[in-house]
């Protein structure tokens, strides 16, 4: 009895620490090593927005996307995000305006005014390419956020990579251990509970790390 009680107990810790870890790993490994392509579509997460002026997360993602189109690995660019209550416009009208202003043909623009976080926002872009026969998709997003958007875009359908932001306050050169903590946290409830049906909102208006809206 003794035995097995011990090689229960060693069971539990291993998977208590084999799981996390790995979670931190494939995390930790897609923000640093990203595949960059072409593709038939590139996609901003909504993030914040004040008064139609992207805040500094959704401005790294917007510049991304615009040096992924200059490129010519991309002919579109998807910004997805709804507004807050009280706000005057939405994360993917504030994201379709800076682009316009900013060397983007309007027409290679498509604005999803839809998602407060990042799983409803995945939704709403998958189902607009869906509907405009798009499978191949590239994320342009903070590095930590990769893994996670990754994976919800791939398990609806597409075919999906992710090109982190170079700049901002979530680039890797200003991310903290806490933002990779937090997004392995939230990878980990998305592939046990989200696929299951029981969706964790990741939106934190308050969060004092800059991810509102992911």
């Amino acid at each position: 009895m003794f035995k097995l009680i011990r090689r229960l107990v060693t069971l539990v810790l291993t998977i208590v620490i084999a799981v996390p870890g790995y979670a931190l790993f494939v995390t930790w490994n897609a923000a640093h090593h990203p595949i960059i392509r072409s593709a038939e579509v590139v996609v901003v997460p909504g993030a914040a927005q004040l008064n139609g002026a992207p805040g500094d997360v959704l401005l790294a993602r917007l510049q991304e996307a615009k040096r992924l189109y200059l490129l010519g690995l991309t002919p579109l660019i998807i910004t997805v995000g709804s507004g807050a209550p009280g706000d005057r416009t939405t994360e993917a009208a504030a994201g379709a305006y800076w682009l316009r202003h900013n060397g983007v043909k309007r027409s290679a623009i498509i604005s999803i005014p839809a998602g407060r976080d990042t799983r409803t926002q995945t939704i709403a872009y998958v189902a607009e390419m869906k509907r405009r026969n798009l499978t191949n998709v590239v994320i342009a997003t903070d590095p930590y956020h990769c893994n996670r958007t990754i994976t919800m875009a791939e398990d609806l359908g597409a075919i999906a990579s992710c090109s982190p932001v170079q700049g901002g306050p979530n680039s890797l050169k200003n991310s903290r251990l806490r933002y990779l903590a937090r997004e392995a946290g939230a990878y980990l409830a998305y592939v046990t509970l989200g696929r299951r049906g029981i969706n964790i909102s990741d939106h934190l208006p308050n969060s004092p790390i800059s991810m509102k809206g992911l």
